[in-house]
C-alpha cells in the first residue's frame, strides 16, 4: 500500500512507506547541503529521481530546494557578495530559457548524460586550477578572472539548474575558483539558488513538472529539510576551507558520475 493510500490522498505520485522513507532521507540532505556542504544535494537529485519518475522527480523537488534555500538565507543573508550575484543573474536568466526550451524536446537519457558530463568538466577544471587556500581573511571580491568566467558559468548554472536542479554544483566550482572562502560561498550560494529557484517555479509549472499532486509530496516531505539544516549549521563551523572545498568538489564528481552511469 503506497503512502497516499495511507494518507487518504488520491495523487498520481504514490509512493511506498520505503520510498518515502528515501525521499525524507534525501530532503534532510537538502537542508545540509544549502547550510553546510553546497552540491552535496547531487546525492538528493539521484534518489528522487530513482524513486519518481525522472521529469516528475524535478518538479517535486524544486520546493523542497526552495525551502532549504530560505533556511540558507536565515543563516547567512549577511555574508552574501552582491555584485557576484548581479554579475551572473543575466547569464543564468538566459540559460534558464534554453534550459525550458532543451526540456520540451530532450528525453531523459539526454538530460542526464549532459548534466553529468557538464558537472565533471567543471570539476576537472576547478581542481586543475586549484591553489592552496590562503589562511587569511575571506576576499572581499572575485579576482578578475573570476568575473571574466561568470557569464559561462551563469549560462551553464542556469542551464543545470532548470533541467536538472542540478546548479548547485556549476555554481560551486566558480565560486571556489573566484576564491570564496566558506561563509561568503554559503550567503552568496543561499542568495542566489533562492532567488532563482523561485523563478523556475512559473516554468516548471508551465511544463507540467509542478502541481497539485505534486505539491501534496511536498507537503509531506517539506519539513524534513528543516533537521538537515540544523545539523548542517552546527557543523560548518567544525569543517576547515581545505576539507570543505574538497567535500564541495567530491560532491560534484559523485554527482556527475552518477547521472551518467545511471
Amino acid at each position: 500500500m503506497g503512502l497516499a493510500s495511507v494518507l487518504g490522498m488520491d495523487i498520481s505520485l504514490d509512493v511506498s512507506l520505503w520510498e518515502f522513507a528515501a525521499l525524507a532521507a534525501a530532503a534532510v540532505l537538502v537542508g545540509f547541503s544549502k547550510t553546510a556542504v553546497s552540491g552535496a544535494n547531487t546525492v538528493s537529485l539521484a534518489v528522487f529521481a530513482a524513486v519518481l519518475p525522472a521529469r516528475e522527480s524535478t518538479g517535486v523537488l524544486l520546493p523542497i530546494l526552495i525551502a532549504g534555500d530560505v533556511l540558507a538565507v536565515l543563516t547567512y543573508r549577511r555574508h552574501a557578495h552582491w555584485p557576484t550575484l548581479w554579475r551572473l543573474f543575466p547569464a543564468v536568466a538566459g540559460g534558464v530559457v534554453v534550459g525550458t526550451v532543451f526540456l520540451m524536446w530532450a528525453d531523459d537519457a539526454i538530460v542526464r548524460t549532459s548534466i553529468g558530463a557538464i558537472l565533471l568538466l567543471m570539476a576537472a577544471v576547478t581542481v586543475w586550477r586549484r591553489r592552496a587556500p590562503a589562511d587569511g581573511a575571506e576576499p572581499e571580491r572575485p579576482s578578475r578572472g573570476a568575473r571574466l568566467k561568470a557569464p559561462s558559468y551563469g549560462v551553464l548554472g542556469g542551464f543545470t539548474t532548470m533541467v536538472a536542479n542540478a546548479g548547485g554544483p556549476v555554481m560551486s566550482m566558480y565560486l571556489l575558483s573566484a576564491g570564496f572562502r566558506k561563509l561568503s560561498f554559503l550567503g552568496t550560494s543561499a542568495w542566489f539558488f533562492l532567488i532563482v529557484n523561485t523563478s523556475k517555479v512559473p516554468f516548471s509549472v508551465g511544463l507540467g513538472l509542478i502541481d497539485a499532486h505534486s505539491l501534496l509530496l511536498d507537503a509531506a516531505l517539506v519539513l524534513f529539510v528543516v533537521p538537515g539544516a540544523l545539523i548542517g549549521k552546527a557543523a560548518v563551523h567544525r569543517i576547515n576551507q581545505r576539507l570543505f572545498e574538497q567535500l564541495v568538489i567530491g560532491a560534484t564528481v559523485l554527482g556527475g558520475l552518477q547521472l551518467l552511469l545511471r
